[in-house]
């Protein structure tokens, strides 16, 4: 049987994505035919990855922090525009601060709620507006953290906010579903990106060791042996937004090298 991704000529939407994981997953859409817009809160960083994308097909840059209604106002009506109307989302936010929960403000839990709750819920409204009035289906796809699961005690923020993502998930499958909208989310784990060498970096000063012997105590959690790439994460993304999951939706799929010691 030969699998088509039927991913050819799709108007796909990745936010978050000048650099990191959301650089990685708009440039697997290009590699397989999709046109794509990318955003970054940095218009210079937006620039950049647009310039280094072009060669692999339609590809768009527009420039909005999550944390701002106005912004994602204009986000969603620039890519719906651009690419007249839009088949697939997927949802990536930066990250929080490092640190315990003891240690974090009022103003923190606020900025990071904003971050990663509020934005990804009027994005995923806003898209699921445009969907519904293409009355084509249409899938949408929510980065979240393996933390959601297994909380690390460093990452508060993301352990306590990231959360929602899951229930955000489970709620749009079910209410957009008869529509053929399929909602999905994808837990990472260790992935080979700026955030990581910055948790690195925080758990090295709290354990009072190095950077290095605190990647190394961390590659021995994970049974595939190893941090896992951009790359890796963004083939599961293309899954996710392919027919070959047509009848996946409401999943929240772990990429963490078998890190998670959870049944469920």
């Amino acid at each position: 049987m030969v699998l088509e991704f039927g991913l050819v000529g799709k108007r796909v939407l990745v936010t978050a994505s000048s650099k990191g994981i959301g650089f990685a997953v708009a440039k697997a859409f290009l590699l397989n035919g999709s046109r794509v817009v990318i955003s970054s809160s940095n218009g210079e960083n937006v620039r950049r990855a647009v310039d280094s994308l072009a060669s692999l097909g339609e590809v768009h840059g527009f420039t909005a922090d999550l944390r701002s209604k106005n912004d994602i106002d204009g986000l969603i009506e620039y890519a719906s525009s651009k690419l007249g109307g839009l088949d697939t989302l997927v949802y990536v936010a930066g990250s929080p601060s490092p640190g315990v929960f003891m240690e974090k403000t009022y103003e923190d839990w606020e900025e990071a709620s904003r971050l990663l709750v509020l934005s990804a819920t009027y994005t995923a409204k806003l898209v699921a507006q445009k969907m519904l009035s293409q009355g084509s289906g249409g899938s949408m796809i929510f980065l979240s953290s393996y933390v959601i699961k297994e909380p690390v005690p460093n990452l508060a923020l993301s352990d306590v906010c990231r959360i929602s993502v899951a229930g955000l998930v489970r709620t749009l499958a079910r209410e957009l579903g008869p529509w053929k909208i399929r909602v999905n989310g994808v837990m990472p784990g260790y992935i080979a990106t700026q955030r990581v060498e910055q948790v690195l970096k925080d758990t090295a000063k709290r354990l009072n060791v190095s950077p290095q012997q605190a990647l190394e105590s961390l590659v021995k959690q994970i049974p595939l042996g190893y941090v896992g790439t951009p790359e890796e994460l963004a083939n599961v993304v293309l899954f996710l937004a392919s027919s070959l999951s047509s009848y996946v939706t409401g999943a929240m799929i772990p990429v963490d090298g078998g890190l998670l010691n959870s049944v469920f």
